[in-house]
């Protein structure tokens, strides 16, 4: 779990650094998120497609790990596409959409402290 906790806390620290860049400032930043986090210039999904590539995520064991870490959350069935799929393919998907709403509220509170904070 430790390691999982490791991830998220530098995919976190690397969205915000991006998102705050991007949006030129965390004010912007957030507002962006909220609105549309798939949108331009936030890219969330993009991000996660990437975080889950860089750290050997996208598999079977990367998505099961995930899964596992995060296995008490919530999950929309509706996020599943409706075509035939492997389970690889589904099982990485609910992987990045789970992974992907807890990134998307821990940014939200980076992005909140910072405001906070006056960083």
């Amino acid at each position: 779990m430790q390691y999982f906790h490791t991830l998220l806390q530098i995919a976190t620290d690397r969205f915000v650094e991006r998102i705050t860049q991007r949006q030129e400032g965390a004010k912007n930043a957030l507002k962006h998120l909220q609105a549309d986090p798939y949108g331009e210039g936030v890219w969330l999904d993009k991000f996660v497609d990437a975080f889950f590539e860089e750290f050997l995520l996208n598999n079977p064991a990367g998505s099961s790990f995930i899964l596992r870490a995060l296995a008490q959350r919530t999950y929309d069935a509706r996020n599943m596409e409706q075509k035939a799929a492997t389970v690889e393919n589904l099982l990485e998907r609910m992987a990045k959409d789970v992974f992907m709403q807890l990134l998307k509220q821990k940014v939200e509170e980076a992005l909140e402290q910072s405001l906070v904070f006056g960083g």
